[in-house]
C-alpha cells in the first residue's frame, strides 16, 4: 500500500478541502443535544458519527476530523460524564481513522475554544487550558493523528498554547480563530494574531465558523495579505451581511434571533459554497472548508468548483433528465407546465 501523502505535502501541491460542521449536523439529525453541544455521540450513537463522516469523505473532503470538539474537561464535567472523557476522545479517533482508510482521508485531532480562558487572568487560567489540549492532544497523538485542528479560538492566548501542546508532541497544527468579532478578545487583530501564531510555529492559520463567505472573506484576504504560509478559511455556509456579519446575530424581520437552532432561512445554497471555494482559491487560501451547518452537498459542490470528480459526483444534478425542467418534455404536459419555466 502506498505511504498516505500528508498535510503538508498537500497544500505544497494544491488545496486541501476539509468537512466540519459536525455538531450542527448530528443535533439536526437527533443524535446530540443542542445547547450543550458535546459529542455524546461518539459513545452513544458511534455508527451516526461514522456514517456521517462516509458521507463527508464521499462528497470529497481530504479530512476527517475526530469529533472531539468540546470534548474537553470541563465540557466533560458539565454534563456529568467526567469519568468518560478519556474513552470519547479516543473513541473519535477510531471513528475518524477506520472511515478514512476507505478513501486518501487524513485524520485530524481537534480542540477548540474552550470558555475557560480569560486574558485577564492568563497564568491561572492557561495552565487549565494546558491541561486540556495536553489531554486532548496526547490521546489523539496516541492514536494516530495526522495533525491536529485548534479552531474557533477566541483568544490569541488560546491558539499559543494550542500551538505549544501540538508540538511538544510533535505534531503539525492549522489554528483558526472563530470570527465573531475582527480581533481576538485580548484586542489582537486577526492578521496579526495568524502571524504571530505561524512564527511560533503552526503550520496553516487563518479563520473559521461564525462567519458566512461572504463577511469572512474580507477578513481571511487580510490574513492571506499578512502571513507567508498556509491559510484556512472555513465559513458556515449560512447568508451573514454587511449588517448581519455572524450567524449569531441573523434576524429575519419581526423574527427572533436564529442561532443557533432556527437558521434555516437563512442557510447558503450548493451554489454559494462552490462559489466561496473558487474565491478562496483565487485569494491564495488552501486549506478551505466549510464549518457550523455543512451538508455533504455543500461539500460535493465545493470540490467540484475546485475541479475534482468526488464519488458522490456519481450522483450530481442533471436538469435536462427531470420531467418538468428537462429537454424532453412530453406535449401533453406543455400547458400546465408554464409557471415552471423562466
Amino acid at each position: 500500500m502506498a505511504e498516505k501523502v500528508g498535510l503538508l505535502e498537500r497544500l505544497e501541491t494544491g488545496i486541501v478541502l476539509a468537512a466540519e460542521g459536525y455538531l450542527f449536523e448530528l443535533e439536526r439529525r437527533g443524535y446530540l443535544q443542542a445547547g450543550a453541544y458535546v459529542p455524546e455521540v461518539v459513545l452513544d450513537n458511534p455508527e451516526a458519527v461514522k456514517q456521517l463522516h462516509r458521507e463527508f469523505l464521499w462528497a470529497g473532503s481530504d479530512v476527517m476530523l475526530a469529533l472531539t470538539y468540546y470534548a474537553h474537561r470541563d465540557k466533560l464535567k458539565a454534563i456529568g460524564r467526567e469519568g468518560e472523557l478519556e474513552q470519547l476522545n479516543r473513541q473519535a479517533v477510531w471513528l475518524a481513522k477506520e472511515v478514512a482508510a476507505e478513501g486518501d482521508a487524513l485524520v485530524a485531532g481537534n480542540i477548540s475554544n474552550t470558555w475557560v480562558y480569560d486574558h485577564r487572568d492568563p497564568e491561572s487560567t492557561g495552565k487549565v487550558v494546558r491541561q486540556m489540549y495536553e489531554e486532548q492532544v496526547g490521546w489523539a497523538a496516541d492514536e494516530g493523528v495526522d495533525f491536529i485542528v485548534a479552531e474557533t479560538l477566541d483568544y490569541l492566548g488560546e491558539g499559543l498554547i494550542a500551538v505549544d501542546v501540538a508540538k511538544q508532541f510533535d505534531l503539525p497544527i492549522m489554528v483558526a480563530f472563530g470570527s465573531i468579532h475582527d480581533q481576538t478578545k485580548e484586542g489582537v487583530a486577526f492578521p496579526d494574531a495568524c502571524r504571530i501564531l505561524q512564527d511560533r510555529g503552526a503550520e496553516v492559520v487563518g479563520l473559521n465558523c461564525s462567519r458566512g463567505p461572504s463577511t469572512l472573506l474580507p477578513l481571511v484576504k487580510q490574513v492571506r495579505d499578512t502571513v507567508d504560509g498556509h491559510v484556512s478559511a472555513l465559513p458556515v455556509p449560512y447568508r451573514t451581511t454587511e449588517d448581519q456579519p455572524t450567524f449569531a446575530v441573523l434576524q429575519g424581520e419581526g423574527e427572533e434571533r436564529g442561532f443557533p437552532i432556527a437558521l434555516d432561512p437563512f442557510t447558503s445554497t450548493r451554489f454559494d459554497m462552490a462559489d466561496f471555494a473558487v474565491e478562496a482559491r483565487d485569494l491564495g487560501v488552501n486549506y478551505i472548508g466549510i464549518c457550523c451547518g455543512a451538508a455533504p452537498h455543500h461539500v460535493r459542490a465545493m470540490a467540484e468548483a475546485l475541479g475534482r470528480t468526488v464519488p458522490a459526483s456519481r450522483y450530481s444534478p442533471d436538469m435536462s433528465l427531470h420531467p418538468a425542467l428537462g429537454a424532453s418534455v412530453k406535449d401533453r404536459d406543455v400547458p400546465y407546465l408554464e409557471d415552471w419555466k423562466v
